[in-house]
């Protein structure tokens, strides 16, 4: 199985993410969304860790059967607030039994405190325990607006910077400006870090869910990005026009300023990232 650093050494890396279902109907869904991104030959397709510890076993089995039945390379998500260090160990083990190379380590969203453990609370740790687990590719995550717990930019950015220095690679949350990601790199840069930060994008096919999705990860879509997107009123397919354009517009701009990756956030869906890829003329011969 590849390594997403040996990816990244070898050129830009195209990838989608995908999160574990919850039932049989989503099953289904995940299932043709695989099957309809699967000859857009990404580089890798990452899965996410979906709420707490019941996600052990349906991310498992989502990264099992990609690895069985695919010729795709998975990433494992893992959050540390899920588990106790022990149970992490075992997870982290696991993966590497059944041939996982590449794994995202992340802290993790706030969860009820019945169900959260601190043993492991910051990603570095889990980092950290992934290498010891025999992991030679790692990932973290990054927050152009910075995370939403950091007292304030420079802190965030001292904190990621200290991150990547154990990490391989970051990939960031979505955002909807070339700045914001020119930013972060530069910020990065002053602290002398130089590894891949993936740009994370986020199609807007529903005005509602991506700013409901913003708010809950604590950044704000930019104000004349939502003017642009409802300019033409709130038709659901007007929107969804003028999202996959804002989508098309930033993606382009990346390339053009030499991000090493992107990283699409696909919601189970296939439709809107092929789009862009068609329209990037990113899609195979």
């Amino acid at each position: 199985m590849d390594r997403i650093t040996d990816l990244l050494a070898a050129g830009r890396t195209f990838s989608f993410e995908f999160f574990p279902p919850k039932n049989d109907d989503e099953q289904r869904l995940l299932s043709r969304t695989i099957a309809d991104l699967q000859p857009l030959n990404p580089s890798f397709v990452s899965v996410t860790y979906r709420g707490g510890r019941i996600s052990r076993e349906r991310t498992t089995r989502v990264v099992v059967d990609l690895i069985k039945n695919t010729a795709l390379t998975p990433m494992a998500h893992l959050t540390c607030v899920a588990h106790p260090r022990f149970e992490l160990g075992e997870i982290l083990g696991g993966f590497r039994a059944v041939g996982v190379e590449n794994l995202l380590a992340l802290g993790g969203d706030p969860l009820p405190a019945e169900e959260s453990y601190k043993e492991l609370e910051y990603a570095s740790e889990l980092v950290e325990l992934g290498r010891r687990t025999g992991f030679g590719s790692i990932g973290v995550a990054a927050h152009p607006a910075g995370h939403p717990r950091s007292p304030d930019l420079v802190s965030d950015r001292d904190r990621l910077a200290s991150k990547l220095e154990l990490a391989d690679f970051a990939i960031t949350q979505f955002f909807f400006k070339l700045e914001e990601y020119e930013r972060l790199r530069e910020d990065l840069a002053a602290r002398r870090v130089t590894k891949p930060v993936l740009a994370g994008i986020m199609p807007i096919t529903s005005l509602t869910s991506v700013l409901h999705m913003a708010q809950l990860s604590g950044y704000a879509v930019p104000d004349d990005i939502v003017k642009r997107i409802t300019a033409g009123g709130d038709d659901p397919q007007e929107i969804r026009k003028r999202g996959i354009d804002v989508a098309v517009e930033l993606c382009s701009d990346l390339l053009t300023a030499g991000v090493p990756g992107l990283h699409f956030y696909t919601l189970n869906f296939s439709k809107a990232t092929r789009e862009i890829y068609t329209r990037l003329r990113l899609v195979p011969d």
